[in-house]
């Protein structure tokens, strides 16, 4: 009994975990009754208690009577409170603008989503949903543009100023509207001038962004090129584009104003001459050069050439050149007046070395030690030297005694000493193996 009390006691936190719980809400803004062109927004909020593994999957809406736009990729965090119970979640957002005056009715919508600690996806069912649409005042059944703000704006660029007959001019028109879908923007009169070549270009619809992730409107960039055949002037005519509020359903009207050209009676130039160009191509081309630059130019080929064809005798002379160098180079290591050198620059520190002095000794005269080269010195020089090795690494006497520089006797030793021949013995540094 013991053992089933504790093996309950283990699985009873497995148990009390609940399975997550999910909602989905659904409402249209503004709620009520709309008007014929009028966009509507149908929020729809997903909320889950635990977490979104992957963004949830959303149904297509086709509506008769109706243009209907999809949410963008983003969505809008949600975080709420029911029945005690911290909920988050996701808004999406569709646009639909009804095209007919009649009764809507939006059936139930199945939403899947799939929350941290579920076995599997969730699938979530909405609310049905209906609502009115009724006609304008006024309407004729053309396109209708219906939104709660309408503003238009317009610039222009000129190729030239003053224009002048081949000289062309761009018209910008942009269109901005808030609370209606960007492809419901109607395209603004851009008509023909006489006297003007007209070159539409392909407009630019693109969302107004709210800044949170969904759409507040549509803007709609038109752009017209006239060229200009003849001097006079023209005059680009006035835009007006009729809207309705989708407030209180009255019809209004945003304009631009009109455009005067002059155009002067100078002719259009290119920015070089294509007649010259033309009758340059015409002429023979003739290269006319001095019996000097020829002489020159024939030199440099003939020495171009030599040094082409003599490049193997060329690299041979370079490393030729180079070992040459290189023998100088050890000759003068291996000399006694670089140990000579070696040696007075040593002897010049603090405390001073007798390597160089060694090589020095070895390369002069053919000796490896001091007290046999000494003998070689004159009796002055030899016992200076004597007297220098002494009381520099003899044994201390007590009283103090001051070395004598040592570089005036080597300078005279070198003075009086010839170089001989060192022995292939010596040479080596060896001793005789049986003496």
């Amino acid at each position: 009994m013991r053992h089933l009390l504790l093996l309950l006691g283990l699985y009873l936190p497995l148990l009390a975990m609940a399975a997550p719980e999910a909602r989905v809400q659904a409402r249209l803004v503004p709620g009520g009754d709309t008007v014929v062109g009028a966009t509507v927004e149908l929020q729809v909020d997903l909320l889950v208690d635990t977490w979104f593994t992957q963004p949830p999957v959303l149904p297509l809406i086709d509506l008769p009577g109706a243009t209907v736009s999809a949410p963008s990729g983003e969505a809008q965090h949600l975080n709420q409170e029911h029945d005690g119970k911290t909920f988050f979640g996701l808004r999406y957002t569709y646009q639909i603008t009804p095209q007919a005056a009649q009764t809507f009715t939006l059936p139930a919508q199945s939403f899947q989503v799939f929350p941290g600690q579920s076995d599997g996806p969730l699938t979530l069912t909405s609310e049905p949903l209906s609502w009115v649409a009724k006609a304008l005042a006024g309407d004729t059944g053309g396109h209708r543009l219906v939104a709660r703000k309408v503003s238009l704006e317009q610039q222009t660029q000129l190729s030239h100023s003053p224009l002048r007959a081949g000289d062309s001019i761009t018209r910008r028109v942009l269109t901005r509207a808030e609370g209606a879908q960007a492809m419901l923007l109607p395209p603004p009169p851009l008509s023909e001038v006489a006297g003007l070549k007209r070159y539409v270009q392909t407009p630019r619809v693109t969302p107004l962004s709210d800044g949170r992730g969904g759409t507040s409107g549509g803007q709609r960039e038109d752009s017209v090129t006239y060229v200009v055949s003849a001097a006079g002037h023209y005059q680009l005519p006035a835009i007006e584009l009729q809207w309705w509020d989708a407030a209180s359903g009255q019809a209004r009207q945003a304009t631009l104003p009109p455009i005067d050209l002059n155009v002067t009676e100078g002719t259009y130039k290119a920015p070089f001459s294509i007649d010259e160009d033309l009758r340059a191509l015409g002429r023979q081309a003739q290269l006319r050069l001095s019996a000097q630059w020829l002489w020159l130019i024939g030199l440099l080929l003939l020495g171009g050439g030599l040094i082409y064809l003599c490049r193997p005798w060329l690299y041979a002379a370079r490393r030729r050149f180079e070992g040459w160098q290189a023998a100088r180079r050890t000759a003068r290591l291996q000399s006694a007046d670089y140990a000579w050198q070696l040696a007075r620059k040593q002897l010049a520190q603090d405390p001073p070395e007798l390597g160089g002095l060694y090589l020095w000794v070895r390369r002069r005269t053919g000796y490896y030690t001091l007290s046999d080269f000494s003998q070689r010195l004159p009796p002055s020089s030899g016992i200076r030297l004597l007297d220098w090795l002494q009381i520099r690494y003899g044994k201390p006497s007590g009283t103090a005694q001051v070395t004598p520089p040592l570089g005036p006797t080597l300078s005279q030793a070198r003075r009086v000493l010839a170089p001989e021949h060192v022995r292939s013995s010596q040479r080596n540094g060896l001793k005789p193996l049986n003496p």
